[in-house]
């Protein structure tokens, strides 16, 4: 039996793809190293863009349920304790943008919501196999587990973390550095004695410190220290002991014991990148294709992102409704995201070492820019000229590429609906404002049935005599996409604005050029992998 796709590594990445993959009817397989699930906090927060991708996925309001969206933090610097501040203390939803903060959870809850969400298409995750390599042809790809045994499948995606095998198979550089000076020893503890309504972080003068952060759903915390060093400077190992001399040097709170260690690791400043997430038929996603500080949590949103951009290319390509070239966008969009966040994350980590060291400084200060904005460099991105724009949408507003904002709408029955829901469909969209693209509305509709869902808009509720299938009552949705005349926007499966035009013709052109993409690649040129 040939799998259409086999992912590798169960983690947030490697679940959200065979999620995108499921529910398009596409075969898929997944399987994990681990003999069992972990039940570590890791990185333990989804931004607000990562809970967008996760309600089209189905888990937002599984997160949001187990995890905390408000929780200040209380800096203590050599004992005394400084301020209690929220970042976000301002921050409100808008119609466009409904999740103005993110969420604190541990990364193994993520992982069981995703699990539970896979499992409602029938997909399980296949434990304790772990794969060493692979051999491919024009045809799919085999892999070589540890066992022996040999997994076929038409694409393999490595989503095998940090020291991914197959990133080592496939031969590609995973350029950038590691400072083993620079380390950080982490864990799950139980704290007796300390409130778990802040986030606590002790600083010293010395430039130690030691941050106990109350993870949602259980009674454990997340430990994150400065190292002991030996008599020759080098780290020591965690342990529960030297977790709680750690505590004891730079907390300075008496009376506080850490008890019932269920995760002790030691981390390490690693900034590196793939030159290339694509080989053949054989793809990398998430900590795979690129390592980067921990500052601002980009590392888990980061690879579930690069799931959501994948997910809908690799259902058209597996299912041949797409040619193999629309694989090449994926590289496209998602390596320069990965260079982004190699250097933002890097910043934020220069500023944390430094925001540690002033007394009025809080980490909160070194908060990450917002992710998700958008490719307008890709090649999916359709014409973005201004002659075109102008009579469409306000290119100030919004171009091709772009995020596509939500906004509250009215269904022809006249019942709430938000546009992120409409687009939870796990094709195309197409949006028509205006009567005079009514019509053509509903020919594209007809004419791209498997690869479109079209709907027309209108703030009357009437088009061409008929009710609208969207009503924007409010105009939010005319504001948010820039539209003041007659227009068709054309949204992609994940959520990113195709086209802005009046034309339909070039909505048939694109959506044709999506089918008939072509790739470079040859596929003779990689036929082995194995470690």
């Amino acid at each position: 039996m040939t799998d259409d796709v086999l992912v590798v590594g169960a983690g947030p990445t490697g679940l959200t793809l065979a999620i995108e993959l499921a529910r398009r009817g596409v075969g898929v397989r997944i399987v994990d190293a681990a003999p069992a699930p972990h039940r570590e906090s890791r990185g333990k927060g989804l931004q607000p863009r990562t809970l967008e991708v996760l309600e089209d996925v189905g888990g937002t309001e599984r997160a949001l349920a187990t995890g905390i969206t408000r929780l200040p933090f209380r800096k203590y610097f050599d004992g005394a304790h400084v301020n209690d501040t929220d970042p976000f203390a301002d921050a409100l939803p808008t119609p466009d943008a409904p999740y103005e903060r993110g969420v604190l959870i541990g990364q193994w809850q993520v992982e069981e919501i995703l699990r539970e969400r896979l499992a409602e298409f029938g997909v399980g995750v296949q434990l304790g196999t772990e794969v060493t390599g692979f051999e491919q042809d024009t045809d799919g790809v085999t892999a070589v587990l540890a066992d022996g045994e040999r997994l076929r499948a038409g694409h393999l995606v490595g989503c095998d973390g940090g020291r991914s095998r197959v990133r080592k198979a496939m031969g590609v550089r995973f350029d950038g550095t590691t400072e083993e000076t620079q380390s950080m020893v982490v864990g799950d503890v139980e704290a007796e004695g300390i409130g778990r309504d802040v986030w606590h972080q002790w600083f010293t003068s010395d430039g130690g410190g030691v941050a106990l952060c109350p993870m949602p759903g259980t009674n454990s915390f997340q430990f994150q220290a400065t190292p002991e060093l030996d008599a020759n400077g080098e780290p020591l190992p965690p342990s529960l002991e030297s977790f709680q001399r750690i505590f004891d040097r730079y907390a300075r709170v008496p009376g506080v014991t850490l008890a019932n260690p269920t995760w002790l690791s030691v981390w390490r400043v690693n900034v590196r990148m793939v030159d290339r997430m694509r080989v053949g038929r054989v793809l990398l996603a998430g900590d795979a294709a690129h390592a980067h500080p921990i500052a601002g949590g980009l590392g888990m949103n980061t690879g579930i992102q690069d799931a959501y951009n994948l997910g809908w290319k690799l259902a058209l390509t597996a299912t041949g409704q797409a040619g193999p070239g629309l694989l090449d966008t994926y590289e496209e969009e998602r390596l320069p995201v990965a260079a982004w966040t190699l250097g933002v994350t890097t910043e934020l980590y220069a500023r944390v070492l430094e925001a540690v060291k002033e007394p009025g400084t809080g980490v909160e200060a070194a908060a990450p820019p917002p992710m998700g904005t958008g490719y307008p460099w890709s090649s999916l991105a359709g014409p973005a000229d201004e002659d075109t724009l102008g009579s469409v949408g306000d290119p100030a507003v919004l171009r091709p590429g772009d995020r596509a904002p939500d906004a509250p709408c009215l269904d022809a029955s006249g019942h709430p609906v938000r546009l992120f829901q409409v687009y939870a469909d796990p094709r195309f969209t197409l949006l028509g404002f205006g009567a005079e693209v009514a019509d053509a509305v509903g020919k594209l509709a007809v004419e791209h049935e498997g690869l479109l869902q079209a709907f027309t808009v209108d703030v009357d509720g009437r088009t061409s005599g008929a009710v609208a299938d969207l009503r924007d009552h409010e105009g939010h949705a005319r504001r948010a996409y820039g539209v003041t005349d007659p227009a068709l926007v054309l949204v992609r499966p994940d959520n990113h604005v195709a086209l802005l035009t009046r034309d339909p013709a070039e909505v048939t052109a694109y959506l044709a050029r999506i089918a008939t993409f072509t790739t470079k690649e040859r596929y003779s040129e990689y036929e082995h992998g194995s470690v």
